[in-house]
């Protein structure tokens, strides 16, 4: 049976990745700050949990002792998260920090934690592992207003690029899947701090992406043949054609 690291998994494509490598039989260890939500998640999956703020380095040696000698195969990193709309010349730099280390600093914190346990599982056990980071459609082209998240999330997928060359030669699989608009509970809601805010956000679109989408791809990129590393999917909803470019009302076909 296979083992993963998931973190943001007390809501969102966190939790749902839980759930959706759960149903499909993996062992978890679901990963994040609200250990309320987090033992709910335990007794509704089976997973394990485990609560750590993945910007604090001790959190993250802790995470990486409780995983403990058991085979470790894959790490799904979904933790992360945006800080407001503001322009270039308006912005908090302490909000562009924090948006570093949510998203930058704690995927470089956990592959340098969890790495030599998917090394020893792919060693002993003559299989491959897998390195999994979420980012977004964010880091591939920037808008108004989302500067800091963009150079936030642009640092983050540096992390997989990276990766993916230093690991050259051992069976170590690193995966970067990049989402467009997924209306979540929350993530609108934290980046805004206004429920009405948020919700325009998806006023008007057609079925944008569901946390559930997204796990399900997590899911197959995980069980894909080991030979077959998805080094990077970009994923929309087709109301959005470009990351500024959403088509508000029902699609139809043209007469």
């Amino acid at each position: 049976m296979r083992r993963a690291v998931v973190t943001g998994a007390s809501s969102g494509i966190g939790r749902a990745s839980v759930v959706a490598l759960r149903e499909r039989g993996w062992e978890v260890i679901g990963v994040a700050r609200r250990a309320d939500r987090l033992e709910k998640l335990a007794a509704e999956t089976g997973a394990e949990v485990f609560a750590a703020d993945l910007t604090v380095q001790a959190d993250v040696d802790a995470l990486a002792e409780f995983t403990g000698s058991a085979p470790l195969h894959s790490l799904v990193h979904v933790a992360g998260g945006a800080l407001g709309t503001d322009r270039v010349e308006d912005g908090d730099s302490d909000d562009w920090l924090r948006m570093y280390e949510m998203n930058a600093l704690s995927a470089q914190r956990l592959a340098k934690a969890l790495l030599p346990q998917l090394r020893r599982a792919s060693r002993d056990e003559a299989t491959h592992a897998d390195l999994l980071f979420l980012t977004s459609t964010a880091a591939q082209v920037a808008y108004p207003g989302g500067a800091g998240y963009n150079a936030a999330k642009a640092a983050e997928s540096m992390v997989p690029q990276a990766l993916r060359q230093e690991l050259a030669g051992e069976p170590i699989r690193v995966i970067e899947i990049a989402p467009g608009m997924v209306r979540t509970e929350e993530f609108a809601l934290v980046r805004l701090g206004d429920a009405a805010a948020a919700d325009a956000v998806y006023e008007g679109v057609e079925d944008p992406l569901t946390a559930e989408d997204v796990a399900d791809v997590i899911a197959y990129s995980l069980s894909a043949p080991g030979h077959v590393n998805l080094d990077l999917v970009t994923m929309r909803p087709v109301a959005q054609a470009a990351q500024h470019i959403v088509h508000r009302g029902r699609l139809s076909p043209r007469a």
